[in-house]
């Protein structure tokens, strides 16, 4: 008995559009693959809540009113987190949502396709940021935790090393390969967020971790940081072995637990510490944002608790003095 054909389902012309719209966010804006997933995502999300709810099949239908519903919507919708439990979506989450449909609008003006204007689209303010760093006594202690001689703590010790010597994103230290890094000048560079390159520094203590662990290794994986096989030739199956970002997460919640460390320690829990360790021994503001990647001073600026401590111990040792 031969099955009916399959019926091809007919790609609306906001779908289209959107296709072209993520294709123009690789090619023309340079933003990365993980950047066009998202994008993608959120607004598909938007997409299918339009035409279900309000019937919307073209940019034209798109309203002040379907957008308004639809941040109604997001505010009350909710999600089952990794362990199961229910949860809304966060402000700063919700926000991501607004940018996205913000930007696929302005790209709809920018090729005169009518639709509903962007700057009527107001993103929602964002709680202010809680900055979770560890105290230079906690960042010893995590570091020491690593204290291993076997190959996998070498490589941990020299990722937790460089984590806080150079104040990485957790994918900018995934994407390292062992080319990348010269040791003698003690810095490479890193394409962070958005392409933009930045130059990052070596402290001669995660120079000397790097140097234990890369002396050790046997195999010809290009990644700086792999994975281990027990009794296997790490690089037998000809594929490469390279940690992912969840690998490290989970190394460095291990590490701070054995540590003793009572904090939610995360990969970005170290670059928050290494931010607030320069600012706190002095460096200026601004060379902190070039050294964190940062493209607006505001994102640095979270760190102001730190500026905040300084200025409030001048005023106590100058201020009001007889």
């Amino acid at each position: 008995m031969h099955k009916p054909p399959e019926k091809k389902r007919v790609i609306t012309p906001l779908e289209k559009l959107l296709g072209e719209y993520c294709d123009y966010l690789e090619i023309e804006k340079n933003r990365s693959l993980l950047t066009r997933d998202n994008y993608n995502r959120y607004i598909s999300r938007f997409l299918t809540y339009a035409c279900d709810k309000h019937s919307v099949q073209t940019p034209a239908e798109i309203t002040s009113h379907v957008v308004r519903k639809y941040r109604l919507f997001l505010n009350r919708l909710t999600t089952q987190n990794a362990k199961g439990v229910e949860e809304t979506l966060s402000v700063s989450t919700q926000n991501y949502h607004v940018i996205a449909l913000r930007g696929f609008l302005k790209y709809l003006a920018r090729r005169d396709i009518d639709s509903l204007s962007a700057d009527k689209l107001e993103v929602g303010k964002n709680p202010d940021r809680q900055v979770d760093f560890l105290d230079p006594e906690e960042v010893e202690r995590l570091l020491d935790a690593a204290d291993g001689k076997d190959l996998a703590s070498l490589r941990d010790r020299a990722f937790l090393e460089l984590f806080f010597s150079a104040g990485l994103r957790v994918s900018e230290l995934v994407s390292l390969d062992r080319d990348m890094i010269n040791l003698d000048r003690q810095e490479f560079s890193i394409r962070g967020k958005g392409g933009k390159v930045r130059i990052v520094f070596i402290s001669d203590t995660a120079k000397s971790a790097l140097e234990r662990y890369l002396n050790k290794r046997q195999d010809i994986d290009p990644a700086l940081f792999i994975r281990f096989k027990e009794n296997t030739n790490p690089h037998a199956d000809n594929t490469s072995l390279r940690l992912t970002a969840r690998s490290i997460q989970r190394t460095v919640k291990k590490y701070a637990t054995k540590a003793g460390i009572v904090k939610d320690v995360h990969p970005h829990t170290l670059r928050h510490s290494f931010a607030t360790d320069l600012l706190h021994n002095g460096a200026d503001i601004r060379s902190v944002q070039a050294m964190l990647g940062h493209s607006n001073i505001t994102t640095t600026q979270i760190y102001t608790h730190v500026t905040n401590q300084g200025l409030k111990d001048v005023h106590k040792k100058f201020h009001g003095k007889q």
